[in-house]
């Protein structure tokens, strides 16, 4: 929902104005005088350390080191870090000109005179400070008005992160804002958007975190081409250091820290119905039942916010269903239900004065408040409004009620909007659990991150073994650990608008938000149907990771209202995200234990390639599937960067050898889509909904070729729904491997169980791309029947070089535990 729904010309002109004055200096931090050592103290696993002008203090973690200067005026608890962190041992070594403090294999060095920190891996310096904590000083009235941290950068070194923007892979030369903002119809260019994080994740193999929540910059090599500066108008002097062996292996060290994605359930993986928006119940049933009666799957259908009001302005707040249009939501939710459809509702943190709960959040202390302690008022577009305060437990309270209200009634998933937040006046104040109140300024980064724990942690307390679904505007640092599931913003419904998706995801992903996804077809604008443009958007939709068209409703976002050429073609890639759900739930799996990414950069596969850094046009989807989206009209061929190995056009079969860059056709049929030679695809039948699914007849996938002589995969199951499966041993993960020498050798081994998991497998392993119909096949030293007709156990198909053997895999009871046996199968 967005932002020319939300606030008017003048007044968007004259909040855009008052930011940029406020930030128009570059702002460069100076200290007053050098800092320098007096004394330390080891305080288990952290050092404590005074100097001439700073208490500070170093905390080992896994493969991370975190620096406090501790001499904040409003001290602010840590939004980054998660809550059960565990610092780890870390060991001291004092000499006369430095401190060392040991944390495995990170290491920070600390020069007592001049005072500075840097830190190193296995001997190798990462990145050191230029000058510590320092400050922006007024000489006229020694006011201090800007606080950071000034970096070293090395001359050739390539930074990447800072959240949300459409800027380019490398983010090094750029001075961005931040503070979280919507950016409405945003095509090509973007400083500021919704997440602003203020990180780096360098080419030199580490992150640097900087744990303050407000309003700020980041200047990435601007000012100075060769210092990293981040200021803050106020909030926490901290920032943490992150290293590993490589690119997935920091990420992990990330997550670990500030907290990993929880899965999040089966059915977030399927098909979404969304516009802006839904104006009645018949309308939302009548859409369902199109989807069905076309044989297009569905997950979920999401209403905006006319749920609560037949019109745009004059309802926020009310967040409770408007009877008029919608007369029976229960029972609408119920139908919805019982035909494999989830309803997640829209829900904004603004409750307008003449709206219906306006008394009742004032009277409950549930809005944030003004300097003479009154609820907050201030107008935009939707009218005068407060803002409820996600910080305190009164407010948050008076907003879970309603939430409870309402997932009694049926609603199955959240959509929370506005929540950077869109309008959020400097004066506002917020009151903390402690006690302590400050303004918006403070905390306006996290406040759609404290929203997402709210309703989080309270839908937690409803459905204790049930996982949550919510959708989130804005966020910060470690909110993936709320099982926050981010978008892309107000996107242009354009060319324009599609070409820097694959950016934003990328670079959110880098920094935890795996499931960073764009509204397909674009969102914002548009005078007439672009059929090509909504056919590539929703291809590229199938791989990442939230599958959910969404726009204004002048052009409808749905497939089911456009022309049968249209929804021949989609219903094939709809059907095709459904038939990869064990490969994609697989992907899921691994974010949530890693935080790996399920699109991931091509550079991960060549580190040492930094050009590799600035490709955004490709990305892996997986370690499979190499995506190239055609983001031009009638574009008739794409180039594509290849890395090293044999790959295999998914559609064509075409094989290509890796490690240069080819030219290949375009379809309007196909998207450009690569499967990486030794890779196994695990895939099921496509069904109307994932309420339907089952793993008990699964297609096996392996695309063989001599040159990869080993190779293994995986699958991860459980039961879709439930809370922390691997932590209750209630999941089962299946393992395939093959060894190619005069024979190809598979071996299938299982571990873990869960609840109603299939008694067996009916499974159809198809080998691709072998040059001739194998003459013997055996399971376990049992001959397989081979032919080229469906009565042979084991089938060649000439035509497309398949060979397709079929067989039933079997638990076992051990005990109380079941087992699949373990089989080995021999191709030759």
């Amino acid at each position: 929902m967005k932002l020319f729904a939300r606030t008017s010309p003048f007044a968007l002109l004259f909040s855009l104005v008052l930011f940029v004055s406020t930030f128009t200096s570059t702002h460069v931090l100076a200290s007053k005088r050098p800092d320098a050592y007096q004394s330390h103290t080891l305080e288990q696993q952290s050092l404590l350390v005074n100097t001439t002008q700073n208490v500070i203090r170093l905390t080992a973690y896994d493969n991370a080191i975190e620096v406090h200067y501790q001499n904040d005026k409003t001290p602010l608890p840590s939004y980054a870090i998660k809550e059960n962190a565990t610092p780890h041992t870390a060991q001291v070594k004092n000499t006369t000109h430095k401190l060392t403090f040991s944390a495995g294999q990170l290491t920070a060095v600390i020069t007592k005179s001049p005072f500075a920190i840097q830190f190193y891996r296995q001997g190798q310096l990462l990145v050191g400070e230029e000058a510590g904590y320092v400050k922006q000083i007024q000489e006229a009235d020694e006011q201090e008005n800007y606080h950071g941290f000034r970096f070293h950068l090395s001359q050739d070194e390539k930074l990447l992160g800072a959240g949300e923007r459409v800027l380019g892979m490398d983010r090094r030369g750029h001075r961005l804002p931040l503070y979280n903002r919507a950016h409405y119809g945003y095509t090509t260019e973007s400083s500021q958007m919704n997440f602003s994080i203020p990180a780096v994740l360098s080419n030199k193999k580490y992150l640097l975190l900087f744990d303050n929540s407000a309003k700020g910059w980041l200047d990435i090599g601007k000012a100075n081409p060769n210092i990293l500066q981040f200021s803050a108008v106020s909030g926490r002097s901290s920032y943490i250091v992150f290293s590993g062996d490589n690119y997935p292996d920091i990420i992990h060290n990330y997550v670990k820290l500030t907290g990993t994605q929880p899965m999040p359930p089966r059915w977030a993986l399927g098909n979404f119905a969304s516009r802006f928006g839904y104006r009645s119940q018949k309308e939302v049933t009548t859409t369902v039942q199109k989807f069905i009666d076309l044989d297009i799957p569905l997950d979920a259908l999401v209403l905006d916010l006319y749920w609560f009001g037949k019109d745009i302005k004059g309802h926020m707040g009310n967040l409770t269903w408007d009877k008029e249009t919608f007369p029976a939501p229960e029972k609408m939710m119920s139908t919805l239900k019982e035909q494999g459809v989830k309803t997640v509702l829209i829900t904004e943190p603004f409750v307008l004065t003449n709206s219906k709960k306006w008394q009742e959040a004032a009277d409950n202390q549930a809005l944030a408040k003004d300097v003479d302690g009154n609820a907050k008022t201030f107008d935009f577009y939707f009218g005068n409004t407060g803002l409820i305060d996600v910080f305190n437990e009164t407010g948050r309270r008076w907003f879970t009620d309603i939430y409870k209200t309402l997932d009694e009634q049926g609603v199955s998933g959240w959509w929370g909007d506005l929540g950077e937040p869109e309008v959020h006046p400097s004066d506002t104040l917020h009151t903390l659990d402690n006690g302590l109140q400050v303004n918006a300024d403070a905390i306006h980064n996290v406040y759609g991150h404290q929203w997402a724990k709210t309703l989080y942690e309270h839908q937690l307390t409803l459905h204790p073994n049930k996982r949550p679904f919510i959708l989130m505007r804005s966020g910060f640092a470690g909110s993936q650990r709320y099982g926050m599931i981010p978008w892309t913003g107000d996107v242009s419904r354009s060319w324009g608008g599609l070409q820097p998706q694959v950016e934003l995801s990328l670079q959110m992903s880098l920094l935890g938000l795996g499931y960073t996804h764009s509204d397909l077809g674009g969102f914002a604008g548009g005078e007439s149907f672009d059929k090509e443009l909504y056919i590539r958007w929703l291809q590229y939709g199938v791989f990442q990771p939230i599958y959910r068209p969404h726009a204004q409703d002048n052009i409808a976002a749905e497939v089911v209202f456009h022309d049968k050429e249209t929804q021949d073609i989609l219903r094939e890639f709809i059907k095709l995200r459904y038939q990869l759900l064990p490969y994609n739930y697989t992907l899921a799996y691994e974010n949530s234990i890693k935080g790996m990414p399920l699109m991931r950069p091509l550079f991960f596969e060549d580190e040492q390639n930094s050009q590799l850094i600035q490709n955004a046009q490709s990305y892996l989807w997986g370690d499979a599937f190499l995506v190239t989206p055609i983001v031009s009209a009638e574009q008739k061929e794409v180039t594509i960067q290849l890395p090293k190995g044999i790959w295999f056009d998914y559609f064509t079969g075409k094989k290509y050898l890796g490690n240069q860059t080819i030219t290949i056709a375009t379809s309007l049929n196909t998207l450009p889509v690569l499967v990486r030679a030794g890779s196994f695809i695990p895939m099921v039948p496509a069904v109307q909904s994932t309420q339907q699914y089952s793993s008990q007849a699964l297609t096996l996938h392996y695309y063989a070729d001599k040159s990869v002589k080993k190779s293994a995969g995986k699958m991860y199951e459980d039961d879709g729904i439930s809370i922390n499966n691997m932590a209750k041993n209630q999941y089962e993960l299946l393992h395939f491997s093959v060894e190619h020498a005069k024979a190809l050798t598979f071996n299938f081994s299982h571990q873990g169980q869960y609840p109603n998991m299939p008694a067996q497998r009916d499974i159809h392993l198809v080998i691709h791309h072998l040059k001739d119909m194998p003459k013997t096949v055996s399971i376990n030293g049992r001959a397989l029947k081979v032919g080229q007709n469906d009565k042979a156990q084991a089938i060649w198909d000439a035509t497309t070089k398949t060979f397709t053997i079929k067989f039933t895999w079997q638990h076992e009871k051990h005990g109380q535990q079941y087992q699949q046996k373990p089989l080995t199968l021999s191709v030759m």
